[in-house]
């Protein structure tokens, strides 16, 4: 199918064919055979770092080392694989963030994308002679301004782009639980904000770009965020669902068997709220049944091992591997429109067909 009718993203000189980021998802479930993918049908593709090492035979006794390894090897894989754009994503809530941020520009990956957290610093790793854009993940207008703010005062640089998160999104949340259902915090209320936040910090004529994420499902969603300002969008449930995504194929059919009412937001032991599929594990820890696993690594600074009811890490590895009865999948609010596992090519051509049927009207 014909790309015309798609808008370009730019970031940072590069350019995406389509306007599509697909999102970083961990443990384990976007690595290189789904950022390749995408990468190949025009769009941004994603690697997670979160919780990569474990993945590695060693990854319990070694995390630091075998989340290293497990990076480059990724990275190398999907530049085996594609000639399109590839980047990380890096959770600035992780212990080893320095270590992953490090390892992903000394592979020359095109793009770190930084949230769960502010990353303030995040300029001070970059390297003379590559060229690593910068993107961070925010949840407010406030929260993209002061970035920008800091980067240019410390760093004399802009951010290549700035990804906006809203509510709806899956996995933890940059949001208090009351404010996930709040007409105040609608994406389409956050994206708007945030790039008249942005102006300021404009490059001569050349805005800082947009990028709308949480509940992004149709081609004619990301059309009208785009009417509201948006460069293009980041989506992550929807590629789950297809053929290259690197989760098992349980995994992938929570997705299809969801329905609405298995949404649940739960209180993740990272300190964060999260929206998740509900199942047995998570009723199990709701009741009170689980007790603290012993912590193999300190992964996420927030998380408080010692109270901890389960090692969230541990969990979404063994979800990652269909092992659903230790585990659970985290899911964006439209999960249970999800209807079958197709193709990554195949999602995209059935989104700018959406996209233009939108633009005609």
């Amino acid at each position: 199918m014909s790309l015309s009718g798609w808008t370009k993203l730019r970031i940072g000189g590069l350019i995406s064919r389509i306007p599509i980021v697909q999102g970083g998802m961990g443990v384990g479930i976007s690595l290189s055979g789904l950022a390749a993918a995408t990468a190949n049908s025009g769009g941004v593709g994603v690697i997670a770092a979160a919780g990569i090492g474990l993945l590695e035979p060693d990854g319990l006794a070694d995390f630091v080392g075998a989340s290293v390894r497990a990076l480059r090897r990724e990275i190398r894989r999907a530049r085996e694989l594609t000639k399109g754009i590839l980047g990380v994503n890096v959770m600035v809530a992780l212990t080893n963030f320095a270590d992953m941020v490090r390892t992903a520009i000394e592979e020359g990956i095109d793009v770190i994308f930084c949230g769960a957290g502010l990353p303030v610093n995040l300029p001070e790793f970059l390297k003379e002679g590559i060229r690593t854009r910068l993107v961070p993940i925010v949840s407010s207008a406030r929260a993209a301004a002061l970035i920008a703010k800091r980067w240019l005062s410390r760093y004399s640089y802009r951010p290549d782009a700035v990804v906006v998160e809203g509510p709806k999104a899956g996995g933890h949340l940059g949001f208090a639980p009351e404010q996930l259902d709040d007409p105040a915090y609608r994406l389409e209320k956050l994206v708007p904000e945030v790039v008249a936040a942005l102006l300021p910090f404009a490059d001569g004529d050349t805005p800082i770009p947009v990028i709308a994420a949480g509940g992004v499902y149709s081609g004619a969603d990301i059309h009208r965020l785009q009417q509201l300002g948006a460069a293009g969008v980041q989506m992550a449930t929807r590629f789950v669902a297809t053929d290259e995504c690197d989760a098992s194929a349980a995994f992938k059919e929570t997705y299809i068997n969801a329905v609405e009412s298995d949404l649940t937001i739960i209180a993740s032991p990272v300190g964060m709220p999260g929206r998740a599929l509900n199942n047995g594990f998570l009723d199990a820890v709701a009741a009170g049944r689980k007790v603290p696993n012993a912590c193999p690594y300190h992964c996420i600074a927030s998380c408080d091992a010692a109270t901890a009811p389960y090692c969230i890490s541990r969990a979404l590895l063994n979800a990652q591997r269909g092992k659903l009865d230790q585990g659970f999948a985290f899911a964006g609010a439209n999960v249970a429109r999800v209807e079958g596992i197709v193709p990554v090519q195949q999602l995209v051509d059935s989104l700018a067909a959406e996209y233009r049927a939108e633009e005609n009207g």
